[in-house]
């Protein structure tokens, strides 16, 4: 029984029992009261009748007469006069047996009063004795008079009463509740903090509960920048705080081989002669030179989501923009940034020389770095500041405009020329956790399946990606529902579909509707969670009741955000392939992500690695905590 029945029912039952004890009472001091005056009226009565017959000369005829017209009245029981030898001269009892209340509250609550008695004398003679007994039936009435009066005003009484105790249950519901919630958050992986309550019992409880809370978020944000320091020391340059050559290729490697990978483009920028700067300058002035020169590449990856500045040496600088419409535009940004930048540490002199090349998804890391090398050593071959681009292979559909793009989304939609692909994500003993499922689509009916990376883009410039959403979770739970068995499925959701509150609601009720839900997984890459937070933060608390599993993928390259994943209840998290890979050999990265384990699984969330390509890197996993692993190295158990 909950708290608050138990509440009401002490309340209702204090009250009942107050109410009875009160009615009880005041019934019998009313009884009592009755009684002692039917008593004295008794008294009073006979004393009036012995003294009228006493002064008349009294004989049995006049007795009689008296009597009978005192009785005829109807307002006593008994009236008798016997002589002084006790014989019976004249009695008269009443047979009506009728009361002004009912016949139970009369037998529950009797009436007994003294019967009245005198003498009646005859001269000095003592003529006889006289017992009178009034009748009690009004008295009856009046006690049930007084018993309904009583009922109603205690009935009214408890009433205000009740509602009192509903209005201060109420008040104490709602912080209670709160706190409650808050308790409920933090098992769920949520940390919220609430208003302290007015009543004192329960603001000690709230005090205590936020000061806990308070403490859980401090551990967690000194923790997590613990982990940041590691992490930048691991993966960046000391000087100029950019991306280190190690993490670089990594971040590369993974735009190539990803599967949701739209391609991107590698500008690799020189800044010349940097030896002979150093000798002039000295060295300060040449590291005041270098972190300007970052500062201008930092600027210009900040411009592009997801983009990657890095130091690839000491005077090559790199930045790494995925699907970037204009390159050659942006490439000559850049160099007259850096150029500008560089003149005032070199004034009058060729400073920089910039290699540019776009790469679509599948080409040869080695065969990107080699084309953009040449392009480089081909304008630092002029002399002075300049840029050349190079063209890599190119898809065959890019030529494709907006409106071509749009019927073919819609007809593949339409005609259900759409489905899944499953990648296999496994614990570190070999056991299956969920199928990763990306999208693919087909143009015609005997097309080519194309994966994401291909429609993406340009499905999210048409708005388009809500419908293809809403039809791989359909696609995942029609899966699961055919297939018992089957451990769970993964579905990767575009960050900007959750900016529309339709499809969120639409999504809600597809997931209440649908059987299979607690083994869908759903996922959103982090920069896409925060890059639209407030979206994200109403999906996970609509579908917190749902029962599936939602996390975010590609995480760790914004790790200095973690401090706002606190309170979002997220289930898992997939880190980042450029993490892994390399992992066995790189010390830094061991000791970032096993305390990123650590403070993970402090909070209850699963830790996953993206892009295991060796049994080498998966072999490291285990000694850093993760809790499973997908990529080209994971194979699906049979």
């Amino acid at each position: 029984m909950s708290m608050y029945r138990q509440l009401w029912l002490a309340i209702i039952t204090s009250m009942l029992l107050a109410l009875a004890g009160s009615m009880l009472a005041s019934l019998l001091s009313a009884r009592g009261y009755l009684e002692s005056q039917l008593s004295i009226k008794n008294t009073d009565n006979a004393a009036a009748l012995a003294l009228s017959l006493s002064q008349g000369n009294p004989d049995p005829v006049m007795v009689e007469l008296a009597v009978s017209s005192l009785f005829d009245q109807g307002h006593y029981e008994l009236i008798r006069v016997a002589d002084p030898s006790g014989r019976m001269m004249v009695e008269r009892v009443s047979t009506v047996s009728e009361w002004d209340a009912p016949a139970w509250f009369a037998h529950a609550l009797p009436i007994k009063a003294e019967p009245g008695v005198a003498q009646i004398t005859s001269g000095w003679k003592q003529f006889g004795t006289v017992t009178l007994v009034s009748h009690s039936r009004f008295a009856y009435g009046a006690l049930w008079k007084s018993a309904y009066e009583m009922v109603l005003a205690l009935t009214v009484a408890g009433l205000v009463g009740g509602y009192l105790g509903s209005l201060v249950l109420r008040r104490l519901k709602v912080p209670l509740n709160a706190v409650i919630e808050q308790a409920r958050a933090i098992t769920l992986r949520r940390f919220v903090t609430i208003e302290e309550p007015t009543v004192p019992e329960l603001r000690q409880l709230a005090v205590a509960m936020n000061t806990t809370v308070g403490r859980l978020k401090s551990m967690f944000d000194e923790e997590a920048d613990r982990l940041e320091r590691v992490r930048q020391q691991a993966n960046c340059d000391t000087l100029t705080g950019l991306a280190n050559r190690s993490y670089f290729m990594a971040r590369l490697r993974e735009m190539v081989t990803a599967d949701d990978s739209t391609g991107g483009t590698v500008m690799i920028a020189r800044l010349a002669n940097l030896a002979t700067v150093n000798q002039v300058l000295g060295r300060n002035a040449t590291d005041d030179l270098l972190r300007a020169y970052g500062n201008e590449m930092a600027k210009a990856a900040r411009v592009h989501p997801e983009a990657l500045a890095a130091r690839l040496n000491g005077a090559d600088f790199a930045l790494l923009i995925p699907s970037l419409g204009n390159p050659e535009g942006q490439a000559t940004a850049l160099l007259d940034a850096l150029s500008r930048t560089a003149s005032a540490f070199l004034p009058d002199q060729a400073n920089t020389w910039l290699g540019c090349g776009y790469f679509p998804r599948g080409v040869e890391v080695e065969n990107i770095l080699s084309q953009v090398d040449a392009a480089l050593a081909s304008a630092e071959a002029d002399g002075h500041n300049g840029l050349r681009m190079v063209e890599l292979h190119q898809g065959e559909d890019s030529p494709r405009s907006t409106e071509e793009w749009s019927t073919l989304i819609r007809r593949a939609l339409a005609q259900g020329w759409v489905r899944l692909v499953s990648f296999p994500v496994v614990t570190l003993g070999g056991v299956l956790m969920h199928g990763e499922c990306p999208l693919r689509l087909m143009f015609d009916e005997h097309g080519e399946w194309l994966p994401a990376g291909r429609f993406l883009p340009v499905a999210e410039r048409l708005r388009l990606t809500p419908q293809l959403d809403l039809a791989a979770v359909r696609l995942g739970l029609d899966e699961l529902e055919g297939s018992p068995g089957l451990a769970g499925l993964a579905i990767n959701l575009s960050a900007s579909s959750l900016e529309l509150p339709e499809f969120r609601s639409e999504l809600t009720q597809l997931l209440t509707r649908r059987a299979g839900t607690k083994r869908l997984w759903l996922e959103v890459s982090e920069s896409g969670a925060l890059a639209h937070f407030a979206a994200f933060r109403a999906l996970c608390a609509e579908i917190r009741d749902v029962g599936c599993q939602i996390g975010l993928e590609h995480f760790g390259r914004q790790f200095s955000e973690i401090g706002r994943l606190h309170d979002l209840g997220l289930d898992y998290i997939k880190v980042d392939a450029s993490f892994i890979r390399g992992l066995d050999g790189n010390d830094g990265n061991q000791a970032f992500l096993k305390g990123l384990s650590t403070i993970a699984h402090g909070i209850g969330l699963k830790v996953i690695a993206e892009g295991v390509a060796t049994d080498a890197e998966l072999k490291v996993l285990g000694a850093v905590g993760f809790d499973g692993a997908t990529g080209p190295a994971i194979k699906a158990p049979i």
